[in-house]
């Protein structure tokens, strides 16, 4: 599976990152495909430039973004931010064991 993520760059305690369309099972900073674009927190404010025509392709040919990115993507205008209620299934609700029933009250 392809994904969106970042690419770690920079000096020891001085970090800036690539957006990068990665297989899924390579090293953080190991192999990509394509670098997407750049981003540094460490700036006033902070640096990000997305190549949205590459980005955009990437996601409808099924890459799969990492939620870091994805809230980036959301600031480049490349996503619309998620809805409430949108994302991961809601659990339902723990269910009691079979014999947990409140059998005191009919004794």
């Amino acid at each position: 599976m392809i994904k969106l993520r970042l690419r770690r760059m920079g000096k020891k305690k001085q970090p800036h990152y690539r957006i990068v369309a990665a297989e899924a099972r390579w090293p953080r900073d190991g192999r990509f495909i394509e670098v997407i674009g750049y981003y540094n927190p460490r700036t006033e404010p902070y640096t990000l430039e997305v190549n949205v025509e590459r980005a955009r392709w990437w996601l409808e040919h099924g890459a799969q973004p990492t939620d870091t990115v994805r809230a980036l993507l959301v600031r480049a205008g490349v996503l619309p931010p998620r809805q409430k209620g949108e994302g991961a299934p809601q659990r339902p609700a723990p269910e009691a064991p079979a014999g947990a029933t409140d059998s005191q009250d009919q004794a």
